[in-house]
């Protein structure tokens, strides 16, 4: 599977963004789907994740209430949409795919193809 993000740039705090993820290569449906970020001089950091089905999803705490993941097999897409965005949510994003499992894994180990990753700036 390769995976291609897109739709990131600079926004002002409290302004919103979409993430886009087109994925290529056979059974994305199959994939448990995660955006990540990573900030300058920080470690890489979940976001959120999304079953192969989309029936369940799971959202950072730092997050919650203001992200949505989405996905659309039929386009092999997923999406992360950011509303009311804060500073500290500046960071490269990628997104990720990851062999289905049980419980939606949150760590970046559990996660076996990335993309390119694209870069959100949130100026305050």
């Amino acid at each position: 599977v390769q995976l291609q993000a897109s739709g990131g740039g600079l926004v002002q705090a409290g302004g919103s963004l979409r993430l886009s993820c087109a994925a290529s290569g056979r059974s994305f449906s199959m994939y448990t789907m995660g955006w990540f970020r990573q900030a300058p001089g920080k470690e890489r950091e979940f976001v959120a994740a999304i079953s192969w089905s989309g029936g369940s999803t799971y959202d950072a705490d730092s997050v919650k209430g203001r992200f949505t993941i989405s996905r659309d097999n039929a386009k092999n897409m997923v999406y992360l949409q950011m509303n009311s965005l804060k500073p500290e949510d500046t960071a490269v994003y990628y997104c990720a795919a990851a062999m289905p499992v049980t419980t939606i894994p949150k760590s970046h180990k559990e996660y076996i193809y990335w993309g390119q990753g694209t870069l959100v700036t949130v100026s305050s």
